[in-house]
């Protein structure tokens, strides 16, 4: 096991015999071009999403609360639920016969999508801010990715990483932009999945937020379901992200109508909130629209509160969850000791394996 400073401690992510010989057809030139892809998407199958989600029952008789259910984004292939957008970013690009696929990333994005990229033999150019250090580095070179430093903030080099990406004619997987409607349908098939088992929205969702994107995909998911007439009303969404420290939270909590960015002098990395502190989100605006059509809540969580929580969970359900995919979690029981909540279903997504 390696200990990661932004995220999971995992092991080498293992590749079946099966994933290995749909990435060689994936591969594999002499075939034609819509049997690659649906080799590769036989492996998106395969890897990706179905999630479990379970009753937290330790937990609701420690808390007094009742139908908690965790949905334990861990038991994706590098440990988050940034494999989604991942492997749909990466399709998008084989399909569209790009040979290159750039981003930025402080750790379990970059793993993902390289990841994603040495399945369907496309190159992984990703680019770090130098003041960052992951052991997940090492995770993605060996899946043949090339790691680029560059200067600035996380920020600063999503705005170079894509920059360089149009001018190199690569595909830019970066949050925000183009891909930000790929992106948020690839999360919405989580509220999907959480329908497949409830059969209904639950009244409320937490997930943890940094720049954004799977809070508003999950919303847009039930949202789609609703207008289906599939779930009898829409989840209230709950927002939880490293206390001050990032601009969806902070907008919400001042009423603003758009997410504004809050000063990077403000922005203290540390070991626990690393993976949601930000003073751009990306799709922030998306979050904070969710937040407030749905009449959710946004909550300030501290790194205490989340290393607690994170212990919590092993000690009482067994997970072994990343502090900061706990803020989620924290926010909603939050707002269960204001108004105790009974009589409904209540889901909290836990972003990350520890």
């Amino acid at each position: 096991m390696i200990n990661i400073l932004d995220g999971v401690k995992s092991a080498e992510i293992g590749i079946t015999k099966e994933v290995k010989n749909l990435s060689d057809m994936v591969k594999d030139t002499t075939l034609s071009l819509v049997d690659r892809i649906e080799s590769y998407e036989d492996i998106m199958s395969l890897e990706i999403g179905d999630t479990s989600l379970n009753r937290a029952r330790n937990l609701e008789r420690e808390l007094n609360i009742r139908q908690l259910y965790i949905k334990y984004e861990g038991e994706n292939p590098s440990g988050t639920q940034k494999d989604r957008i991942a492997f749909a970013q990466v399709h998008d690009a084989f399909r569209r016969d790009y040979n290159t696929i750039a981003l930025a990333t402080c750790g379990n994005y970059g793993v993902a999508v390289a990841y994603a990229a040495f399945l369907a033999g496309i190159k992984c150019k990703i680019f770090i801010p130098e003041t960052y250090h992951t052991d997940r580095i090492k995770e993605m070179e060996n899946f043949d990715a090339e790691i680029i430093r560059l200067p600035g903030s996380y920020e600063d080099t999503v705005t170079e990483s894509s920059k360089m990406a149009l001018n190199m004619d690569w595909y830019d997987a970066n949050p925000g932009g183009a891909n930000t409607s790929l992106q948020i349908a690839a999360y919405a098939e989580i509220a999907n999945e959480i329908y497949d088992q409830l059969r209904d929205a639950p009244k409320y969702i937490a997930a943890p937020v940094s720049n954004g994107t799977l809070l508003a995909g999950v919303y847009r998911g039930f949202v789609s379901l609703y207008k289906r007439g599939k779930t009898s009303r829409i989840p209230k969404f709950v927002a939880g992200s490293a206390a001050y420290k990032n601009p969806i939270i902070t907008s919400f909590k001042a009423g603003l109508e758009n997410c504004i960015d809050i000063d990077p002098k403000l922005v203290k990395e540390t070991s626990i909130n690393e993976p949601l502190i930000n003073w751009h989100s990306f799709d922030g605006n998306e979050a904070l629209y969710a937040l407030q059509q749905s009449g959710g809540e946004a909550h300030h969580i501290s790194d205490k509160k989340m290393k607690e929580m994170s212990t919590f969970l092993h000690k009482k359900e067994g997970y072994r969850i990343l502090p900061a995919s706990t803020s989620g979690l924290i926010a909603l029981l939050q707002i269960h000791e204001k108004n105790e909540m009974i009589n409904d279903r209540y889901v909290a997504i836990l972003t990350g394996k520890y």
